[in-house]
């Protein structure tokens, strides 16, 4: 039998998981990376200070005319950001590199990406950017301003791509109008603002002529498959060619996700749904295959009576008269297990416990804290018709169902046995118990994911798969 290890060790992984530390680690370790200082531990302290490792650091690139603006300005509203421009750096008195770009641009020369480059860096690094984070829009153009971006350190974490038919885009471009105080930019046909001083007011803007925009819409096409190659894993595509509620909210959820992250991740997974809902089938698949342990609370109420420990001992009055067993013995036996070394270094599915906000309060007070919870959501009826024919063959303990799994002999037919806890009055004491406290325990997980549990087991599966594989969304940022 293995050694128990130090009190602390159960809940250091699940303390590292809530507050980041994970995931700062590899932050730093990258910044490091990318920087090189001389000093590594007088940089990390730095960093610390100053920096903010969940600011958005967001890119909107897409093609002339696909609403880069309207979608960086709606975002940074929605996330508190910077926005960030090739135009809104030419105004930026304050940066040292600002005159210079000025100047390339009174003589009508193109900018160098170089100095694109630095001028951005030095923005990046006032202390707004830092705190509040930013998005950088219509920037990098080409593969090189993105190596050159990479060179300065400056990686975003979300890339979000809009794109539409060029027929679209060029029609859209010769009903632009903007707001010269605001920004803003609108449409006559397809975004006209409804406030007759905001008309008045709107320009057209110097954009390019049907010719000139075919031109751009080439030049774009030819370099975006190498900017598409930097960044293909943080990048979403969106369809721009759509209502524009419709693309910030695609785009609005996307940088809201967090990214897979190489930091440890162990599974601490709990199912809570009503009896029948299929909670015991998905948490074996699920054991099955990513080797977490799978546990029960009543079975393991009844291995602790089995093996004769002196809390199965406390426990065996309890069952053999029928009564609940008293929620601090559980917890004495339950936290035993949890904390064992197999479910601390390889993760945990647990159903059966909590059934209500109380024991759910003495599991966290317990510092067993899942960090994913799923509600499973079934129809009355589908219960009574699942449970209520259940039958088992007292012979070889083989478990049949009178619908959808008939014994296959008569034999067998007329040895089977209902559970008395599977006949209809019990099962709707048993349902009513269920619903009469899960009210509470899914406002107690507020992060818990929910399943329809009238479908394929397949189905509910790769559902469940998906939740627990990718990481949870960023809470600081706001919602629609």
């Amino acid at each position: 039998m293995d050694a128990p290890g130090p009190p602390w060790l159960p809940s250091a992984g699940a303390y590292a998981e809530e507050r980041g530390l994970w995931r700062l680690l590899q932050n730093m370790v990258e910044e490091l990376l990318i920087h090189k200082p001389d000093d590594p531990i007088q940089f990390m302290i730095d960093h610390l200070k100053q920096n903010n490792d969940d600011a958005p650091r967001i890119c909107i690139l897409g093609p002339p005319a696909s609403g880069k603006t309207t979608i960086a300005m709606r975002l940074c509203k929605h996330l508190d950001a910077i926005r960030i421009s090739q135009e809104t750096l030419l105004f930026e008195e304050t940066l040292a590199l600002t005159k210079e770009a000025k100047a390339y641009k009174e003589r009508k020369q193109q900018i160098p990406n170089v100095l694109w480059a630095n001028l951005i860096q030095e923005r990046l690094s006032n202390v707004d950017c830092i705190k509040q984070g930013w998005i950088l829009e219509g920037f990098p153009e080409n593969q090189e301003q993105a190596w050159m971006l990479q060179s300065s350190g400056i990686i975003p974490r979300h890339v979000v791509v809009l794109y539409a038919a060029d027929t679209v885009l060029i029609e859209r471009n010769s009903g632009k109008r903007l707001d010269p105080f605001t920004e803003e930019v609108y449409h006559t046909t397809f975004d006209w603002p409804s406030d007759p001083v905001i008309q008045q007011r709107l320009v057209k803007p110097e954009d390019l002529s049907e010719q000139e925009m075919s031109k751009k819409l080439l030049e774009y096409h030819r370099n975006f498959p190498g900017v598409f190659q930097i960044y293909q894993k943080v990048l979403k595509s969106v369809n721009a060619d759509q209502p524009c509620m419709d693309v910030i909210s695609q785009a609005l959820t996307y940088v809201q996700t967090r990214h897979r992250s190489a930091a440890p991740f162990t599974p601490r997974i709990l199912f809570c749904g009503p009896p029948g809902s299929g909670k015991s089938l998905q948490a074996a698949l699920i054991a099955q295959k990513y080797g977490v342990v799978n546990i029960c609370c009543g079975l393991l109420l009844k291995e602790a009576v089995a093996d004769k420990t002196k809390l199965g001992e406390l426990v065996k009055p309890y069952i053999d008269n029928g009564y609940p067993v008293p929620d601090n013995i559980v917890m004495k036996i339950l936290a035993g297990r949890l904390n064992a070394l197999d479910c601390v270094t390889n993760g945990w599915v647990l159903r059966g416990f909590p059934r209500d906000i109380e024991q759910g309060e003495e599991l966290q007070k317990a510092h067993i804290i899942p960090n994913r919870v799923f509600f499973f959501n079934l129809p009355y009826e589908s219960i009574m018709e699942r449970l209520s024919q259940r039958r088992i063959d007292p012979v070889t303990g083989e478990r049949y169902h009178t619908t959808f799994r008939p014994a296959p002999t008569p034999a067998i037919q007329a040895r089977l046995r209902q559970n008395p806890k599977d006949k209809e009055e019990n099962i709707e004491k048993r349902v009513e118990t269920y619903y009469r406290n899960v009210k509470e325990l899914e406002e107690f997980y507020e992060d818990a994911f929910y399943v329809n549990a009238d479908q394929d087991p397949h189905v509910i599966f790769e559902f469940i798969e998906s939740c627990i594989i990718k990481p949870l969304p960023c809470k600081k940022f706001k919602c629609l």
